[in-house]
């Protein structure tokens, strides 16, 4: 068996730790009709993330979780393919598949090597999955391999604004109104309160990586929650992000070879 890259075996003991924190919003995601985004469960009406046409694509979910962005794709036509790095994630979503009748593949991999042939998707899409705990370095080029010209790449992550303001542990409080960190050199990010890694760009960072792939870029939703949204997360504020991004949706578009 090949040896996980160090930070991919760490990502994958502290998702499979925290994998009990996120059932029940797994079984609320996997209930609801209409998709919603992000922390604050903004809803697909108000900021279109998908693209109008689903029905007959292939899609693959890049670190999907509990995999409800997959099923909210199976309900609307997609033949989608789950990919994520936890066992015990993926045991959620199997039982998840089990409870609502859908059935699609679920992969146990990293989204940096994924399994599976050139050019074989019409769409790639993660929520704060590879988006945050894969190398951008390395699953973005995957990405690009795996998407057929013409196809689509969506991701959510951490803004990058929000990330120059959030404190680095949990007990200073939420994002601030003040820069904490730098901006440039912004890259991989270790948390003193948090055993994973995550790994965040600048803008310019991300669209020359896209660039450098193949992609364009077709759009960049700095999220902002509509009035009386809220969230259980900790680390943000609705008053904070109604002022700055928290969150960003990058879509791009893999052109013609």
């Amino acid at each position: 068996m090949t040896e996980l890259p160090e930070h991919v075996a760490r990502n994958r003991a502290a998702w499979d730790e925290k994998a009990p924190e996120y059932v029940a919003h797994g079984e609320h995601a996997w209930r609801e009709d209409e998709p919603s985004w992000g922390i604050f469960g903004v809803p697909e009406s108000l900021l279109h993330v998908l693209p109008e046409q689903l029905d007959g694509r292939d899609a693959i979910e890049l670190g999907c979780g509990t995999a409800y962005v997959s099923a909210w794709l199976a309900r609307r036509g997609v033949r989608v393919v789950g990919i994520d790095n936890s066992p015990r994630q993926l045991e959620t979503a199997q039982r998840l598949q089990r409870e609502h009748g859908l059935d699609f593949p679920l992969l146990l991999g990293n989204a940096e090597s994924v399994p599976y042939p050139d050019v074989s998707f019409d769409l790639a899409i993660s929520e704060y999955g590879a988006s945050l705990w894969a190398d951008p370095y390395h699953w973005i080029p995957e990405a690009a391999r795996l998407l057929r010209p013409g196809g689509e790449l969506i991701f959510l992550t951490n803004a990058a604004i929000w990330m120059l303001c959030v404190p680095e542990t949990d007990y200073e409080g939420p994002a601030t109104d003040r820069l904490l960190r730098p901006y440039f050199g912004m890259y991989r990010s270790e948390w003193p309160d948090e055993p994973g890694v995550e790994f965040h760009l600048p803008h310019g960072d991300w669209i020359r990586l896209l660039r450098a792939n193949g992609f364009e870029v077709t759009d960049l939703i700095e999220v902002q929650p509509p009035p009386g949204a809220t969230t259980t997360f900790e680390l943000t504020t609705p008053e904070w992000a109604r002022q700055w991004p928290c969150e960003e949706i990058w879509k791009a578009r893999k052109l013609n070879a």
